[in-house]
């Protein structure tokens, strides 16, 4: 048993929990407690205008009816309290601070329109690849600017490749300039991006296991770049395949039907709810009710299919 894994779960209070987000929470539980760790929960509400304090209230009450408990974290608190992004930015300006020493850090005025037109999305997640129109703006034409624009910071990223093991789909490699760019620490409205963010978050609170979607694989290595510069030990990452909807789609917090709040409703209970959703991850050979405890006996990394998971028709 590994008493020192230090897993969490870090949603952000924009909806009610979908289907995708509980497989989430589920796996990234089972995989800390399995191992005899702790679990964080982090609310990630950085954006204020488009988070709620209500949903993160009703996401606590989902978690605790579905039997995922957490150690610290959330209202519950804890050692390394404040567990909402929004009452953390004095950490964030910090480690901010410390990027800018190395000289790193440079104002960006472009809009979101004059970066889609610049640039064509990565093939292979729909993301922009900056082109670095602003990277070497004089004092005088940054000064210029921003009289007119408050600029966002980003973060000059080398011509390095990044390689790490996911603890899921094995081997990733990433070269940054080329598939990434320079990327955002701070919007113009002054809001701490994902990125800085979560790699602050994680390393203050200690913690050692990163599960998450696949839609977040790609992020992981200017993740890792920013351990580098900070100067923290990165955790193990460990990426889901994503849940689909019978029909292909994403699920998405628009997606009411499957909401928790909704098979609540229709009179499902917790153990329904967790043996078919372990019965879509391949951890269960037929959708039968369990409990999230015991599914820990039999939880495996190598039982959760890679490819991503598409609902069976009526399983819900």
């Amino acid at each position: 048993m590994r008493h020192d894994i230090v897993g969490r779960f870090a949603p952000t209070p924009s909806g009610r929990l979908h289907l995708g987000n509980l497989l989430c929470a589920l796996l990234a539980w089972l995989s800390a407690r399995s191992q005899g760790g702790r679990v964080l929960l982090r609310i990630e509400n950085l954006d204020t205008a488009r988070t709620s304090l209500d949903y993160a209230r009703q996401l606590e009450q989902d978690l605790a009816f579905l039997g995922l408990d957490w150690d610290e974290g959330g209202s519950k608190g804890g050692s390394h309290a404040p567990y909402y992004q929004h009452l953390r930015s004095r950490w964030y300006e910090s480690q901010l601070e410390v990027l800018q020493r190395q000289g790193l850090v440079y104002p960006c005025f472009c809009s979101r329109a004059q970066l889609h037109a610049a640039q064509a999305p990565h093939a292979s997640d729909g993301e922009y690849i900056y082109n670095g129109a602003c990277r070497d703006l004089s004092p005088e034409e940054v000064a210029q600017r921003a009289s007119t624009r408050p600029p966002a910071l980003r973060l000059r990223v080398p011509s390095d490749e990044i390689c790490f093991t996911d603890g899921h789909y094995g081997p990733v490699r990433q070269n940054l300039d080329a598939e990434c760019g320079d990327f955002i620490l701070r919007r113009s409205d002054g809001v701490f991006a994902y990125q800085l963010a979560v790699v602050a978050d994680d390393a203050a609170m200690g913690v050692t296991q990163v599960v998450r979607g696949r839609d977040l694989l790609s992020s992981t290595p200017r993740q890792l770049y920013l351990y580098r510069l900070l100067g923290f030990r990165p955790p193990q990452f460990i990426h889901t395949p994503m849940l689909l909807a019978s029909d292909g789609r994403r699920l998405s917090k628009r997606d009411q039907d499957l909401s928790l709040d909704t098979l609540r409703g229709q009179g499902l209970t917790a153990r329904a709810i967790i043996g078919r959703l372990a019965f879509a991850a391949g951890l269960l050979d037929r959708p039968v009710p369990v409990s999230s405890q015991e599914l820990l006996p039999i939880f495996d990394w190598e039982k959760v299919p890679r490819e991503d998971i598409r609902l069976p028709t009526g399983l819900f």
